[in-house]
C-alpha cells in the first residue's frame, strides 16, 4: 500500500536523492512543535515521540541555527534507551546500533542546527546518497520565502528546484517562470515494509526503515520505482 501523506523522515532523503546539492535553510524562523527538534518512533503500543528540548528565550525571534538544546536534561540517553528498548529485535538494530552510538553517546549536542545537519549527512551517507551539502548561511541570500529560494538558486546557478508539497501555499510559479528556474514538487509516496509492530505507520522516524531493512532501505524510498 501506498501512502501520499506529508512523510518528513523518508521524503527528506528521497528529496536529498534526488537534487545533486541541498541547502540546509538555517536561517530563517525556528518554529516550535515542529520537526526540527522531534520524532516518532514505533513502540509495541504504537507511535511514540521523543523531543530534543529547546531553550524557548526569545523564540518569537529565534533563527533555526540559534536554537539552543537546553543540555542540562539526559534526554540524549533517554532517546538512546527508548531506540534500544524499542528496536533492539529488528533485524538489523545489531548492526547498525552504531548511528544511534554515536549520535547519543559519543557526542553532546548543544545546538539544533549541528545536530540535524550532523544526523542529516551521517544518514544520507548509509543510505549511498552522494548529494552534496551547503549551508544557507554561507550564502547572501536575500528575501523572505519564495523570493529567498531564487536568490539561493541564483547564488548556485541552479536552474531547478525541487520543493516539498506545503510549500505550494506560498511559492508563486510565475517568478520561477520569469527566472528560467524548473520549479517542481515532491510526492511523498512509498511502499510499506516489515516493521516490527502493526498496524504498519509511515510516520516514524528514518531508522525504523534502516532497523528493519538494512542495506535494502534505499529500495523503500526510492529504489521500488524503478519496477512501477
Amino acid at each position: 500500500m501506498l501512502q501520499s501523506n506529508y512523510l518528513p523522515w523518508k521524503g527528506v532523503f528521497d528529496m536529498i536523492h534526488r537534487v545533486d546539492l541541498f541547502v540546509f535553510c538555517e536561517h530563517v524562523q525556528y518554529t516550535k512543535k515542529d520537526w526540527r527538534n522531534r520524532n516518532k518512533i514505533l513502540t509495541s503500543n504504537g507511535p511514540l515521540w521523543i523531543t530534543v528540548p529547546v531553550k524557548s528565550k526569545n523564540r518569537r525571534n529565534q533563527l533555526i541555527y540559534q536554537a539552543e538544546i537546553f543540555h542540562e536534561s539526559y534526554w540524549q540517553m533517554q532517546h538512546f534507551k527508548s531506540f534500544q528498548s524499542n528496536y533492539a529485535r529488528a533485524p538489523f538494530y545489531k548492526e547498525y546500533k552504531w548511528i544511534i552510538e554515536d549520535i547519543y553517546l559519543s557526542r553532546k549536542w548543544k545546538n539544533l542546527s549541528n545536530l540535524n545537519i550532523y544526523t542529516t549527512k551521517l544518514i544520507s551517507n548509509v543510505l549511498g546518497i552522494k548529494t552534496k551539502f551547503i549551508n544557507s548561511l554561507d550564502l547572501n541570500c536575500k528575501g523572505k520565502k519564495d523570493d529567498m529560494i531564487i536568490d539561493v538558486c541564483k547564488n548556485l546557478n541552479a536552474d531547478y528546484f525541487l520543493s516539498g508539497p506545503a510549500a505550494r501555499n506560498y511559492i508563486d510559479s510565475r517568478k520561477f517562470k520569469d527566472e528560467k528556474i524548473i520549479l517542481d514538487y515532491m510526492k511523498y509516496e512509498y511502499p510499506e515494509y516489515n516493521q516490527l509492530h502493526k498496524p504498519f505507520n509511515h510516520f516514524v522516524t528514518i531508522l525504523d526503515l534502516i532497523f528493519n531493512c538494512g542495506d535494502n532501505s534505499p529500495y523503500y524510498i526510492w529504489g521500488w520505482r524503478r519496477n512501477l
